[in-house]
């Protein structure tokens, strides 16, 4: 939500609870005859220490603290607690600017005597002042979720037009299709097999991405196909290496995380006669996985439009939808390797 909304939105609260206050002494000061400007301030005076400094004190601490730091985490217990604390440490803020700024004799000794009386009076106002907080800020939260949700959802739309159009674009199809053919007559049962991995692919691409989260090992399986599919291209067998190290298990990941950039790594590295020209490994741990491409290409060829892939910038912004910084995206363009680490955590 931008910054002027809510700005609005607590000048607004505000406003209405300085109107309320100004009804509610419309209506003490309304039947009475007689009523001194002295008696009408320091009334005044009386309900700023009573009830805005406390109100203002608990409805910043609910909005910053409770609901970031404790509703968000869904620590509701602590949340309950640490509410009680501030909205009491509130009110005895208020009795004791109360007690401390305004005369003394004007906080007779029936104020006195019934301190904790007029304290949890007062915690109570600051309790209802931090609900409203927790209300505001909550609504805020789901409307930003919203929008987040909204832009992802757009985002995923255009990063899947914009994958199938770069990798399964009629080049792509056609290169594939014509070495499946040439494999035909030299090893049917080989041609055979390459060709079920592109139908594999395909239906990955068509299907599977769809899904908000697939298992990695699924991601891995199809990263494995359409390298086979490329060293396909070439008689360098050691062209790519990919490795894997740790375990996938039942780990979920967003389908396409790692895709696009092994897609730009093949892309540019068109000298398929050079070794161990592209190295990709993933490093898998229970909380993060680790993904690493090295590419080395000729940085005097000339790039052909059609054969960038998907570009840096679009990819950055759907990681950063997803993961809101949690991620670590590391690019480095040196002479003649391009490398990316990307560090992600994952989902039980």
């Amino acid at each position: 939500m931008k910054r002027s909304i809510v700005l609005f939105l607590h000048i607004g609260f505000w406003l209405c609870y300085l109107l309320l206050i100004i009804v509610i002494l419309g209506v003490f000061y309304g039947n009475k005859e007689n009523v001194s400007p002295s008696q009408i301030t320091s009334t005044i005076e009386t309900i700023v220490y009573f009830a805005l400094v406390p109100s203002f004190i608990s409805f910043y601490a609910y909005y910053h603290l409770i609901f970031r730091r404790y509703i968000l985490n869904k620590k509701y217990v602590k949340a309950v607690l640490f509410s009680i604390a501030i909205s009491i440490a509130s009110g005895s803020i208020g009795f004791a600017l109360l007690f401390l700024i305004k005369d003394q004799n004007c906080v007779d000794s029936s104020v006195n005597s019934s301190f904790v009386g007029i304290n949890l009076f007062i915690s109570f106002i600051a309790t209802i002042t931090g609900i409203v907080a927790l209300v505001l800020q909550g609504f805020i939260t789901w409307i930003d979720d919203i929008k987040v949700k909204e832009e992802l959802s757009n985002k995923n739309n255009e990063i899947e037009l914009a994958l199938v159009k770069s990798q399964l674009d009629p080049h792509f199809l056609f290169n594939t299709i014509n070495n499946i053919d040439v494999l035909i007559a030299k090893n049917a049962t080989e041609a055979s097999n390459y060709l079920n991995k592109l139908s594999e692919i395909m239906r990955f691409m068509l299907y599977d991405t769809k899904a908000d989260k697939i298992f990695l090992s699924k991601e891995l399986m199809y990263i494995e196909k359409y390298i086979e599919l490329q060293k396909i291209r070439t008689s360098n067998a050691s062209f790519v290496t990919f490795s894997v190290i740790g375990k996938a298990d039942s780990l979920l990941i967003p389908p396409m995380i790692f895709i696009p950039f092994i897609e730009n790594a093949f892309k540019h590295s068109t000298n398929k006669k050079v070794k161990n020209a592209i190295r990709i490994s993933v490093i898998i741990t229970p909380e993060i996985v680790t993904f690493i491409c090295l590419n080395q290409f000729n940085p005097h060829a000339k790039i052909n439009p059609e054969n960038t892939g998907l570009g840096n910038k679009l990819i950055e912004k759907r990681l950063n939808l997803i993961y809101r910084g949690t991620h670590n995206l590391d690019v480095s363009n040196l002479t003649d390797v391009y490398s990316v680490t990307l560090t992600i955590p994952t989902y039980a």
